[in-house]
């Protein structure tokens, strides 16, 4: 065999080598080399985050607001592209990414050369010697290759995994932090846009009321004071319309402002509320041990602190003897040196035993250092931890009482509508006062913002108890679409 293939062969094992650490199946092309050699990026970088349980990752192209109402699984894609802190961690994974290519690197000899063209001009001032002047260029190469240090680029190469595997999931952290912050506006939208329309029922109403007692009076049927109470509970009526109409506009704002889109973009709200499915046959002790398990904060967290780990035993290796190849080069003399009167060829091999003997303590304190970071993410971790038990405590909290609500509200609702119908009938026959038709009135207007704010709580609750555990994908989402 060649010496070139021999080579050849040499960088191929290396690079087999170095790539197996990532333990991953993945298709090799011609253009991935190029771009990535040493096969770090991860496939989502490819094909693009995907939520949990859904088959496909998040399409951001195209994903534009069209002329229609929107609804919740339209604002999950938008918001997913244009929020910013999803973009942070995006490119957080490029980094980490980089920085474990950076770690296989040192597997990998290094070499490099260099190519001067030399003016070399001797003179001898009082001497009858004549000047010498040579030219000619000079050209030298050098092969660096670490091949052993006690474990040192090994738990390198470890820390960038575990660093990566930690950008990774902190990404996916900040899609169910960014999808139950949007869930949460999306359903106070729809709740004060229900508390608006509620209120333009109720002023509807009042001011068939003032009509109709004007008409009474004005055929002697009806007193005065009827009429004057009526016209009160209109402008009372026309003031909470006007009043709801603007915690609509607000809680707009803010849905607008979530989604990441222009301040001055006019949005409609599709009528997407209803959800019969519910997760509530689980206890709040599966909750929390699936969150404990699977929520991408936590993951990120564990990650995070073995990587620490890691990056003490490369620190620690820092003060352990390692062992160089290195082979140079030189044609016409060594780089900063003056040409010699004749062509040269120099060539050198050595094998470099580094013993590290005395650093200031430098080492000793670098790897206290190291081992202190280790406890600090380890705090993270329990920190991270408890802050997740406690998001899905109050979520299911909430579903619970949110899911024993929507029969209640749909027996108020059911019981104002037939209440104000028997009694709009008593006081058409003049057997009912306007006190009785008004207060029946708001009572009916009480239940339908009533009806529309348990179901909306009901559907986000359930949505946000999923978010805080870390599960929650678009077939949750889009399932009664």
């Amino acid at each position: 065999m060649s010496a070139r293939n021999k080579s050849l062969g040499l960088l191929l094992l290396l690079w087999c080598v170095s790539c197996s650490v990532q333990g991953q199946s993945r298709t090799i092309t011609y253009s991935n080399l190029l771009q990535d050699p040493l096969l770090t990026r991860p496939p989502e970088l490819v094909t693009g985050a995907t939520l949990p349980g859904d088959g496909a990752p998040v399409q951001c192209a195209g994903q534009e607001l069209r002329d229609r109402p929107l609804a919740l699984a339209e604002a999950v894609d938008i918001a997913l592209c244009a929020n910013p802190q999803v973009q942070s961690t995006w490119a957080a994974i490029k980094v980490q990414a980089a920085a474990l290519g950076e770690a296989r690197a040192t597997y990998w000899p290094t070499v490099a050369a260099g190519l001067s063209r030399v003016n070399d001009r001797t003179t001898f001032p009082g001497s009858k010697l004549q000047p010498t002047a040579v030219r000619d260029n000079s050209k030298n190469i050098g092969v660096s290759w670490r091949l052993f240090d006690f474990g040192g680029r090994a738990a390198n190469n470890r820390s960038a995994t575990d660093l990566l595997n930690a950008a990774l999931a902190s990404h996916d952290a900040t899609l169910q932090k960014t999808l139950e912050t949007l869930i949460g506006a999306y359903f106070d939208a729809q709740t004060t846009l229900a508390a608006w329309q509620a209120k333009l029922t109720s002023e509807e109403l009042a001011r068939s009321t003032v009509e109709t007692a004007q008409r009474k009076e004005s055929r002697g049927a009806g007193a005065q004071s009827d009429t004057l109470q009526a016209t009160t509970a209109f402008a009372r009526a026309s003031l909470d319309r006007s009043r709801a109409q603007g915690d609509y506009r607000k809680a707009m704002s803010m849905l607008i402002y979530v989604l990441g889109i222009p301040a001055e973009t006019q949005l409609q709200l599709a009528p997407d509320l209803a959800d019969d499915s519910h997760d509530m046959g689980k206890d709040l002790d599966t909750w929390l041990a699936q969150a404990k398990d699977q929520h991408p904060a936590i993951v990120a967290g564990r990650a995070q602190v073995e990587a620490a780990r890691e990056k003490v035993k490369v620190i620690r290796s820092e003060g352990l003897p390692s062992i160089d190849a290195t082979g140079n080069m030189y044609k016409n003399g060594r780089p900063n040196q003056g040409l010699p009167s004749v062509n040269t060829t120099e060539k050198v091999a050595a094998l470099t035993l580094n013993i590290p003997i005395f650093d200031g303590f430098a080492n000793k304190y670098k790897v206290s250092g190291a081992q202190a970071q280790v406890e600090q993410q380890q705090a993270n971790l329990l920190d991270t931890t408890h802050q997740v038990q406690m998001d899905v405590v109050k979520a299911h909290a909430d579903a619970q009482s949110a899911l024993g609500n929507l029969e209640s509200s749909q027996l108020l609702l059911q019981s104002a509508q037939n209440a104000l119908a028997s009694v709009q009938r008593k006081f058409d026959r003049g057997a009912s006062d306007i006190l009785e038709i008004l207060s029946t009135q708001a009572a009916l207007a009480d239940a339908h913002q009533q009806r529309i704010r348990c179901l909306a709580e009901w559907r986000s609750a359930r949505l946000r108890l999923l978010a805080a555990s870390g599960g929650l994908g678009h077939r949750d989402i889009s399932v009664s679409q």
